[in-house]
């Protein structure tokens, strides 16, 4: 993203670019930024110790460069008389559009408390459902009518970039967002939080967040198990792999320690070395998706971390193409790696449900399953349960197969 400062003009905004950002020479914070289409103004300032950004508005009626430099200067009065957040935004809560919750949500809240790769979730769902759909309309007009004709359009895949995936979104593996129903269960959950902090932030009255009472779609989630023979194929293709030098080894290393761990794939490819503990045969995870957690490490996810690489100034284990950052995106070669496995239906998440489920072969009780995947909750190890019928049969097979000398 460009940064430059000029004096921001009707020129200066119908130059700009996606991804541009230019400052404002004459009022400290104030800016323009051009997103994928819209271009909005906007004033970064610091607020009760804390740096904020203000979204003014979208470049059209009302808001021409004068307007929006007017508006940034009475923010900066209300900031400089000693106005609180909320009182400094709360003038303007009649004009908040869906557009300007979206920015405040993500940048007064979603930085704050979620995870980076959340973020990134929440920013694909704005930007492809979101603002097409609500974009322009007032968080105060917005009612349980449109959300439910929201919900529709989503299912069916109405906002849905041409090609089917994110632009740009480096998240999740490769995570098709083209509409459809657990797409649409996602974005209705985080409009709900969205209009929840529109009434903490007076922007609408309490009481009235419009996606209550809204029924989400069921889900049939489908849970893809690995065989012996998929592993000994996928296996067999990350090896020509590495020794071809098809595929970067920090990827094949990647998918190799999701295979051996049944680790997250955002705690693999964020890992650092100062987490791994060898003595220990562990990893200690300071922040993983359910808080500080303990990875335990057998033979072959080591071996894959004694024989990987470090690069000097990088403190991740799987390095990055950019200095000092790790990998943030395995879909391409995943899709690569499955097809020449012949597994194109098996999402990179499925390695995690495969561990487990060779986990509940091998006749580990579910809480033993639960620790290895870190599972805080015994509930959430309880989706394994049915596996565990398998082993039974089999030995109850073996029983029999001992009892038949008796007939």
């Amino acid at each position: 993203m460009s940064n430059t400062r000029k004096r921001i003009s009707k020129s200066v905004v119908d130059k700009l670019e996606p991804g541009e950002l230019v400052w404002d020479s004459e009022v400290r914070g104030f800016g323009v930024r051009c997103q994928r289409k819209a271009k909005k103004y906007v004033l970064k300032t610091r607020v009760d110790g804390r740096q904020r950004w203000f979204t003014i508005g979208e470049h059209g009626s009302p808001w021409t460069a004068d307007t929006a430099r007017k508006e940034a200067l009475r923010l900066l009065g209300s900031k400089h008389a000693g106005a609180s957040i909320d009182e400094i935004r709360k003038p303007r809560s009649a004009q908040v559009t869906m557009a300007d919750l979206c920015d405040r949500f993500i940048e007064d809240y979603a930085r704050q408390h979620k995870k980076a790769s959340s973020v990134l979730m929440d920013e694909m769902n704005i930007r492809n459902h979101v603002l097409p759909l609500l974009g322009k309309k007032l968080v105060t007009e917005i009612t349980r009518s449109d959300i439910d004709t929201f919900k529709l359009a989503v299912r069916n895949g109405k906002t849905a970039p041409r090609d089917g995936r994110s632009h740009g979104s480096g998240h999740k593996g490769g995570a098709v967002v083209s509409g459809g129903e657990g797409v649409a269960n996602r974005c209705l959950a985080l409009l709900s939080k969205m209009f929840n902090l529109a009434e903490r932030w007076e922007l609408r009255p309490d009481g009235s967040n419009p996606v209550r009472h809204i029924e989400k779609y069921r889900e049939n989630k489908v849970e893809r198990y690995l065989t012996k023979e998929e592993f000994a194929r996928l296996a067999s293709v990350l090896e020509a792999a590495e020794e071809q030098k098809l595929e970067d080894p920090f990827v094949v290393a990647a998918i190799r320690l999701l295979i051996f761990t049944g680790a997250r794939l955002g705690e693999i490819l964020s890992l650092k070395w100062e987490y791994v503990d060898y003595e220990g045969a562990r990893l200690l995870l300071p922040d993983s998706k359910t808080g500080r957690k303990t990875l335990y490490l057998n033979s072959l996810a080591s071996e894959v971390l004694t024989t990987l690489p470090r690069i000097d100034g990088n403190p991740f284990v799987i390095v990055g193409k950019k200095p000092g950052e790790h990998l943030v995106n395995l879909r391409k070669p995943w899709y690569r790696i499955r097809k020449q496995a012949d597994i194109e239906d098996v999402r990179i998440h499925d390695l995690r449900h495969s561990f487990a489920s060779f986990a509940v072969a091998e006749g580990l009780s579910l809480p033993v399953i639960g620790k290895l995947l870190g599972h805080k909750k015994a509930s959430t190890t309880e989706r394994y349960a049915h596996l565990a019928d398998d082993p039974i049969r089999s030995a109850n097979e073996r029983v029999a197969e001992q009892l038949a000398v008796s007939k």
